[in-house]
């Protein structure tokens, strides 16, 4: 009786960390929407970086510039035909992410500044 109580609270005692852990874990990859402003460009006709047209924003950080990916639809995106062949400033906010030494921003919602 004595074993089956054991056992039973160990596994409770499992259960909750692994379930705790978890959770923490989750938190952890929780990013904010974040806004950037800089240049939009094509990243294949501007940038010559890609095969079909994407779209990166080029953002001066420390005055360093900084190339962030859009994860977007590429030149289906309907602003896509303003920075094709020329780059032009915009308000992007989304997510930032980071893989294999690059930066992206996910969900991206592009703005253009008025004039």
């Amino acid at each position: 009786m004595l074993r089956a109580a054991l056992a039973l609270t160990l596994g409770f005692a499992v259960v909750t960390l692994a379930g705790s852990t978890h959770s923490a874990k989750a938190e952890e990859k929780k990013v904010e929407a974040k806004k950037f402003e800089g240049k939009l460009t094509c990243t294949k006709c501007a940038l010559g970086e890609t095969d079909k047209c994407g779209h990166a924003l080029l953002v001066k950080i420390d005055g360093k510039e900084v190339k962030f990916y859009l994860n977007d639809k590429g030149g289906a995106e309907k602003y896509h035909g303003k920075c094709c062949k020329a780059d032009v400033d915009a308000i992007v906010t989304g997510k930032p992410t980071e893989k294999d030494k690059k930066k992206f921003i996910d969900e991206p919602k592009v703005e253009f500044p008025k004039k």
